[in-house]
This record gives C-alpha cells, sequence and structure tokens, in this order.
C-alpha cells in the first residue's frame, strides 16, 4: 500500500484539516490557553488561533422565515384548511401518523386551522402501526379514524396492515400524500412520488381516488366514507397532491361541503327470509354460525333474541363478540360435535363456510372430509356475496349451499326472528325447550371440561397459558373491562374464550383478519384509545414476536397516555413457525430436535420490560413463577387506572 510522506507541507495540511474538524464539533473541544497557543505560533508559522464557536441557533432564529418567503395574504386560506373542515364534517376524531413532507399542508392544518381537536393528530412510530391503531378503534368505536400515510414508501409500511384490514372487513381511512407534478418535485419527492400512488394495495382496497380540485376532493371525501362504511366494509385510499394542499385558495371561493348520508344495509329478501323460517322452525337440531355478524352492539342481542326463540345452537367463530361465552346455547366449545349433529347451519357473515362443514386434515398428502351430516340443509346469509376481488384468496373454499342470501345478516336478523315466531306452535315451542334443556347440559359439560384442562401444568414454570388467562380475569372481572387483543389460534388453546364471562360487545374485538403478525400491539393502542373515553379497562394478551414488528407503539401509548395493561404471553419464540417446522421434520423422518432453528426469540432473551420502561411505560418482569403474576398484575392495574399504560412481562410455555 503506498505512503503519504510525512513532509511540512503535509503537516500542514492535515494540521489545517483537523481544525475545521474541530471547529465544525466545537462544542467539543477545549479552547487552548494564552501560553498555549504563543508557544505554537512561535513553533508553527502555520499555525492559526481557533476563532471562537458560533453560538447555537435558538428555536426562535430557527423558526423565523427568510427574508423572501411567501405567506398567504389576508385574503387567502390554504387548500388543506378546506380539507380539514371537509374531514371534521365527516365527525373523525384522531388521525394516526408517521409524520411526513407529503401531508405537510394538511399536517400543519390539523394542529394550527383546526386546533388539533376531531382531528387530534396521534404520533405513531411507523404506519403499519397507524393502520393497525386504525383497525383497533374501529372494532371499539364502530367509526373510522383516519390514517395519513406518506407518498411510495409511507403506503408500503402500511399495505401489510391494511391487507389485514381488508381480510377483516374493517373500514381504514388511508389518506395518502404525493406529489404528481414532475415539474416542482425537490430531491427525495421524486423516490416518494408517484403516477397512481394506490396502484400497490388496490387489489385489497375497496375505492380510492386522486382528486385534482377542492370540490372534486370534498365529493370524493365524502364518498370514500360511505364506501368504507358500506357493508361489506373495507379500506379506502385518497390520495392528496402536494399542491392541492399548498396552493392558496381565495377566502371568498365557495366550496361546498357534501352532506354524509349512509346507506342503509340491505336485508334478505323477503321470500328467501320466510323459506329459512320455515327450515329453522321444522329442524330438529338446527346450528347458527356466526363470524363478521355482530357489526353494530345490536347484533348480539338480535342472535341472542333468535336462538332463544329457536333454542338453537351457536357457534361464535369469534372474528367479532357475536354471542355471550357462558350462554346455555353457546356451543362454542363443542363446534365440531354441534355442526355434526345438526340438521339445519345457518352461517351469518361466515368467512369460511367450508371449513364449518369439513375438515381438512394437514399432513404429507392433504385430504379433506364433510363432517355435516348427509343431507343437511345449508343456508347462507353474508355481504360476501355482494363484493369480492379475484387476486388476493381471502374468499376461502366454495361451499354449496341450500339457500344463499347476497345481504347484510346482522339487517336481516330482525325480519327473520319475527318469520320464525309467526311460525311457532305450542307443540314446537315444547320441542324446543327440550333441546334447549339438552344443549344447556352440553354447554356445562364443555365448560367443565376447559376448567380441569386449564387446571394442567398450574404450577408451573414458565407460566402456562391457561394460568396467565386465569390470573388475569382474577384482577378484572369486577371491572368494566375490554380484551383488546389476544393471541388466536383455535377453541382449544384461546383461554380467555374457554374461561371468561363475555357478556358486552366491545369485550371481546376478534383477531387481525389476515393472520398479519404485528397487528396485535398497535390494534390494542387503537382499540384503547377508543375505550379511553368511556372509561373502560383495555388488556391485551401480548405476544412476544408481534410486539418485537413495531415496538414503537409503546412509546405512542405513553406519549398519548393510553391506558392500557398489556401481558406478554412471551413463549420467546415464533412458536406457530416451529410447530410447522416439526411437521415437516417429521414428514421426512428427520426427528424434530432441530425444528426450532430460526423460529426462536433467545441468545439474547428480549427483556420486554426494559423495552417498555426505556419508552416511558410502566412495567415488571420477566416473570417466570406464576405465583407472582396475580400480584404484579394487581401493581399494573393501578398504574393503568391512573391514566398510564403498563406492561407485565411472563415467561410462558409454548401453548
Amino acid at each position: 500500500m503506498a505512503r503519504t510522506k510525512n513532509t511540512p507541507e503535509t503537516r500542514v495540511e492535515r494540521r489545517r484539516f483537523l481544525q475545521q474538524g474541530a471547529l465544525a464539533g466545537a462544542a467539543l473541544v477545549v479552547a487552548p490557553s494564552p501560553a498555549d497557543t504563543v508557544g505554537r505560533v512561535q513553533e508553527d508559522p502555520a499555525y492559526q488561533t481557533p476563532q471562537a464557536p458560533p453560538a447555537p441557533m435558538t428555536m426562535a432564529a430557527e423558526a423565523a422565515p427568510p427574508a423572501d418567503v411567501q405567506v398567504l395574504g389576508d385574503g387567502e386560506r390554504s387548500g388543506s384548511d378546506f380539507m380539514v373542515d371537509v374531514f371534521k364534517s365527516l365527525g373523525f376524531e384522531y388521525f394516526c401518523a408517521n409524520p411526513g413532507s407529503s401531508f405537510r399542508g394538511l399536517h400543519e392544518s390539523v394542529i394550527n386551522h383546526g386546533g388539533n381537536r376531531a382531528p387530534e393528530l396521534i404520533t405513531c412510530c411507523h404506519e403499519e402501526s397507524s393502520v393497525a391503531m386504525a383497525h383497533g378503534y374501529f372494532k371499539v368505536e364502530g367509526k373510522p379514524l383516519g390514517v395519513l400515510a406518506h407518498g411510495t414508501v409511507g403506503l408500503q409500511h402500511a399495505s401489510m396492515a391494511l391487507y389485514n384490514a381488508w381480510c377483516d372487513r374493517v373500514p381504514v381511512y388511508m389518506i395518502l400524500g404525493n406529489h404528481s407534478d414532475a415539474a416542482i418535485r425537490r430531491g427525495a419527492e421524486w423516490y416518494h412520488g408517484v403516477q397512481d400512488a394506490a396502484a400497490m394495495v388496490r387489489d385489497y382496497t375497496k375505492w380510492d381516488d386522486t382528486p385534482w380540485s377542492l370540490t372534486h376532493f370534498a365529493e370524493s371525501a365524502v364518498r370514500a366514507y360511505k364506501i368504507a362504511l358500506t357493508p361489506p366494509m373495507a379500506p379506502v385510499v385518497m390520495v392528496l397532491d402536494g399542491g392541492l394542499q399548498e396552493h392558496p385558495i381565495s377566502k371568498s371561493e365557495p366550496l361546498a361541503v357534501p352532506r354524509l348520508t349512509l346507506p342503509v344495509p340491505p336485508q334478505g329478501e323477503q321470500g328467501a327470509v320466510e323459506e329459512l323460517a320455515r327450515m329453522l322452525v321444522a329442524a330438529e337440531s338446527p346450528v347458527l354460525v356466526a363470524d363478521r355478524m355482530a357489526r353494530t352492539p345490536n347484533g348480539m342481542t338480535l342472535l341472542v333474541e333468535l336462538a332463544e326463540t329457536l333454542q338453537a345452537g351457536v357457534i361464535d367463530q369469534g372474528s367479532r363478540m357475536n354471542f355471550p361465552s357462558r350462554h346455555p346455547l353457546n356451543q362454542t366449545q363443542r363446534g365440531r360435535a354441534a355442526v355434526t349433529d345438526a340438521d339445519v347451519i345457518v352461517g351469518l357473515e361466515v368467512a369460511d363456510f367450508w371449513g364449518v362443514v369439513n375438515a381438512l386434515r394437514d399432513q404429507l398428502h392433504r385430504s379433506a372430509r364433510r363432517v355435516a351430516r348427509p343431507g343437511a340443509k345449508i343456508v347462507s346469509i353474508t355481504t360476501g356475496d355482494l363484493y369480492i376481488r379475484s387476486n388476493y384468496q381471502d374468499f376461502r373454499r366454495m361451499q354449496d349451499v341450500d339457500l344463499a342470501m347476497a345481504a347484510d345478516a346482522e339487517a336481516t336478523l330482525p325480519v327473520l326472528i319475527e318469520a320464525v315466531k309467526r311460525l311457532v306452535t305450542s307443540d314446537r315451542r315444547r320441542a324446543f325447550e327440550e333441546r334447549g334443556a339438552r344443549l344447556a347440559q352440553a354447554s356445562r359439560t364443555a365448560a367443565a371440561a376447559s376448567r380441569t384442562a386449564a387446571s394442567y401444568a398450574w404450577e408451573a414454570s414458565p407460566v402456562s397459558t391457561a394460568r396467565l388467562s386465569a390470573e388475569i380475569w382474577a384482577q378484572i372481572k369486577t371491572e368494566d373491562w375490554s380484551l383488546v387483543s389476544s393471541y388466536y389460534s383455535s377453541d382449544q388453546t384461546n383461554w380467555p374464550r374457554r374461561l371468561w364471562d363475555f357478556t358486552r360487545p366491545y369485550q371481546w374485538l376478534g383477531h387481525a383478519g389476515g393472520g398479519g403478525i404485528g397487528y396485535g400491539a398497535p390494534a390494542s393502542v387503537g382499540a384503547a384509545l377508543a375505550n379511553r373515553r368511556h372509561g373502560r379497562l383495555s388488556v391485551a394478551i401480548q405476544t412476544d414476536g408481534d410486539l418485537m414488528y413495531a415496538p414503537g407503539v409503546l412509546w405512542t401509548a405513553a406519549h398519548h397516555r393510553i391506558p392500557l395493561l398489556s401481558v406478554m404471553n412471551n413463549n420467546r419464540a415464533y412458536h406457530q413457525e416451529i410447530m410447522h417446522v416439526q411437521k415437516m421434520c417429521n414428514a421426512r423422518n428427520r426427528g424434530v430436535d432441530r425444528g426450532e432453528l430460526g423460529s426462536q426469540l433467545i441468545d439474547p432473551n428480549i427483556d420486554f420490560a426494559k423495552l417498555a420502561q426505556s419508552m416511558g411505560v410502566y412495567a415488571e418482569g420477566p416473570i417466570t413463577n406464576p405465583n407472582d403474576l396475580g400480584p404484579a398484575i394487581r401493581r399494573a392495574l393501578q398504574v393503568v387506572k391512573k391514566g398510564e399504560p403498563a406492561l407485565v412481562d411472563v415467561v410462558t410455555q409454548a401453548r
């Protein structure tokens, strides 16, 4: 390697370079004493006395505009001020956003023109968290919050959470900044601007638009809201050009805010409803299967009325809170047996009706078999038949049915209930009562089996997942609580739904929809934000792998004082993937001893308590002794009741 010669000239150049570096970081340099300076000058003529570093710039000086800045005139306002007026008319309480320059005009209008109230900005650390917060918020509040995202990169970050919301039929309202005019783009805007901004998510959003005038914007903003909230609900995208946000308009320019009128959801056709009523009244063993049925709090009330009128069993698949968990007609914990016994099976907004009627065996060679009895009548009521896309396969396998109603199930229940009541005779009522008694006994037997199963490994360390759920329940059961997120696999491992008493619509919010990991933590914070105004206690059973996708949402909860108790189900692995790999190991006769490689979260173990504490969240753990769990939850609850988030890290068994 060639080396630079150490000559007087190179020494002078090096000294000058070091001087410049020292001046650039003047705060780190101690000024030399006068004696040192004199000595160095005499020793080396090239040495120059360093100048005093400039004073640090004040906030006021930094915010001062340059002399030639362009400002709005007295008779002008910005386009984004009008945009905020439109959003206020739609009733948005919050906008979740990771800040981005492509919507800087709208950002400024929200905080200044709108006063940062209705909507209020919620600062997020990742766009996926913003959308997942909106997902959880809607499932509590029943209305969307807005999500602001920055150009190409913001939407790319948000896309996974948008897909979850699409699969779960949740109306996320996405507002995307963009710079369409290539003639005026700044440097980074070339990377972040795009011709067709919504193209990358169009396969899993219901509608999008790019308005080119403020009148166009106003109509499309209201239209997007209506489309998003019309069943089947789904995300929408509004692309707002930077120029439309920032260019001044005259205050006297007439701009109308359209009036929002939401469509009434479609009911089932009267003849089809009456035919179904005849089937149900004549059936010996009908079963009602509900998935996304309870669109509003009234949905559960209606399903209870229908089930009690018929004394029919109900299977709640859990995408929404459809039916009280301890109701004697709830057959969820023995769902397969209830389907096998049934002579009429009614699916209410069921996403996977084929999976209700059939079973898939996941082995080296996959096989399927029908579990419903031959000749059982199968009926579907779903808005899924009203709207379907082709590329993404969330619509599941086709199930043959005897009667299909393309209608909103909740909207159809009132007319179905009345049709059933008109047909019930005293003889049928006695048969219904006998059936109800049998179902109640079967429900009690299933619940007792769950309690027995929960007692296994009660004193185990790491803590069993049943003990985890039982300890949380013991602390919250007298509160007005809401389980805002929970691990979800099947009714055989989902301990809260087996052990807790769910009676209110907001107590169970379902799952991610598309199965995308990273939903649980931000959706919990979004749901807790919605629960805060109602004074409810929000509780999340938080998995470790999910939290590590976007842990910055803990800071959002702390910053905005969102009270939420997060109890970690920390099995130190992506354990479902371990089971999949072990299944492959078995199928290939290689043993399962190496099946955990690539899926564990160990070496080092993640300290979730310290992670949470670093973001301003009260936290305890890791807890491995099950006897320490109850006291830790009690202490954390006291923090949450004061209006702050808290986290308890619990090291758990795999399942």
